[in-house]
């Protein structure tokens, strides 16, 4: 039985999108960029270099880290711009833009050595299935998930065509709408998310299936480049994606749709995105990993002040980074939502993404409990082919992959507050009033009308 078992409580786009450069954003990549174009070091406002105790210093300064341009990468690009990679004694961090998440599983299964990467920003659970071969062709590939990045900052878009059918939070006064679409209309719903069997895609499930929607029966549900799905929305091919920010900012200012809610409305704080690294680089490089950490964590520590947010919209809209106009950035950054479809706009900066902290505790710390329900969540709707059976083989994956201990090392020895006393943050609460009790998730299971298991 797994330790883990006993859990403690606790307008960009001017037009239709034909221009390339647009075309490039809205696919959310640009390919791996050359060296030189990873992010230099502000040095004007560079964090000051901090003393490095005898014998802590990195075993090698120089890793490589991949990210894809959306908000969930801000404190890899921040840490490196605004020094804090340099100020822990990792002067030679490499952030290199991925074209896709395939293309960053693929680069990290083949390491930096073999001109990949060591690790970097994650959905969840890829680190997992990595670790088990489940999504390398079988071919294992140890990872340590080591921080979450961030929280919220997601939502779920219906295309304009959609537009006064009750297309909402609660989907379930829509639900016929949505099943008896091909007979209406000559095809299923069809909606889209960006990797298949990770956050975006059991966001978009959820929501569907806590409206009555099954959304591998009732629907078309499946893995689209987000040039597509956008354009899809925008000649009536489409009908739904679950996608970051700042795609719900975009897809409503240049009306192609409208959003039909934000994930901060179907779970409150819920874990978004992770920084995971080889296993064999953490083994060998122990110090130099907590030295990442101590810069991430400052990071999002300073992404996370409101004095800073113009200053972070600034860095990441970068033409090395985004590469986008900041006017992209700042509405949620600043937790300003345009819902349309008639919905009351959103106003608040804790339903957009964070960083460091939220009212429910900690951001950056890796719960072994959100582990747990991506995992519960996968058994779920049977991906995989069954390949994580149950409960227990679930939590001995989380013990091998989640190292919140190497978390815990690096907030105290950075003299960091706000560190959780436990690895889990208790029962969690969704919009229908399901809740995942991290203790029981054979509960939460049973308790789910429409599911594969």
């Amino acid at each position: 039985m797994s330790n883990f078992s006993h859990l403690t409580r606790r307008k960009f786009l001017a037009t239709a999108g034909a221009s390339a450069a647009g075309a490039v954003f809205l696919k959310g990549c640009v390919g791996n960029p050359p060296a030189s174009m990873v992010g230099a070091v502000d040095t004007t406002t560079a964090a000051p270099a901090a003393p490095v105790a005898e014998g802590e210093a990195p075993e090698t300064t120089a890793i490589k880290l991949g990210y894809i341009p959306i908000v969930e990468s801000a404190p890899l690009i921040v840490a490196q711009v605004k020094g804090f990679f340099a100020k822990y004694g990792m002067t030679q961090v490499e952030v290199s833009k991925q074209a896709s998440w395939a293309a960053a599983r693929d680069n990290v299964t083949i390491g930096s050595q073999g001109g990949g990467i060591d690790g970097g920003q994650w959905q969840m659970p890829m680190p997992h299935l990595i670790t088990e071969g489940i999504i390398t062709n079988g071919n294992k590939i140890p990872m340590y998930v080591l921080a979450q990045l961030n929280t919220q900052g997601n939502g779920i878009a219906i295309a304009g065509t959609h537009t006064g059918k009750g297309l909402g939070l609660n989907l379930s006064n829509a639900a016929d709408y949505v099943k008896g679409f091909q007979a209406t209309s000559g095809r299923k719903f069809k909606a889209a998310y960006t990797f298949p069997n990770a956050n975006q895609d059991f966001w978009i499930r959820y929501w569907f299936a806590a409206g009555g929607v099954d959304p591998d029966q009732d629907i078309d549900l499946l893995a689209v480049p987000s040039a597509e799905t956008v354009q899809g929305m925008r000649n009536g091919t489409m009908d739904a994606f679950s996608t970051g920010d700042p795609w719900p900012y975009r897809i409503v200012a240049d009306g192609i749709g409208f959003l039909a809610t934000l994930t901060s409305e179907m779970w409150k704080f819920h874990p978004e995105e992770y920084l995971a690294i080889r296993a064999d680089w953490v083994d060998a490089n122990p110090k130099a990993t907590k030295a990442l950490l101590k810069a991430i964590m400052e990071a999002q520590q300073w992404c996370d002040k409101p004095e800073n947010r113009a200053e972070l919209v600034q860095i990441v809209a970068g033409r090395n980074f985004f590469n986008i106009p900041k006017e992209i950035l700042e509405a949620p950054y600043n937790g300003k939502y345009t819902m349309g479809d008639g919905k009351p706009e959103v106003n608040d900066i804790k339903q957009g993404p964070l960083y460091w902290t939220d009212d429910l505790g900690s951001v950056s710390y890796p719960y072994k409990s959100h582990d747990l329900w991506f995992l519960t969540e996968t058994m779920r709707w049977g991906f995989h082919n069954g390949a994580i059976a149950d409960i227990d083989t679930a939590k001995q994956i989380i013990d091998r992959v989640n190292r919140e201990d190497l978390w815990r090392e690096a907030a105290q020895e950075a003299g960091f507050s706000d560190i959780p006393s436990g690895t889990s943050r208790g029962v969690e609460t969704f919009f229908d009033g399901i809740k995942f009790d991290p203790e029981n998730p054979e509960a939460y299971l049973s308790s789910l009308q429409i599911k594969r298991v």
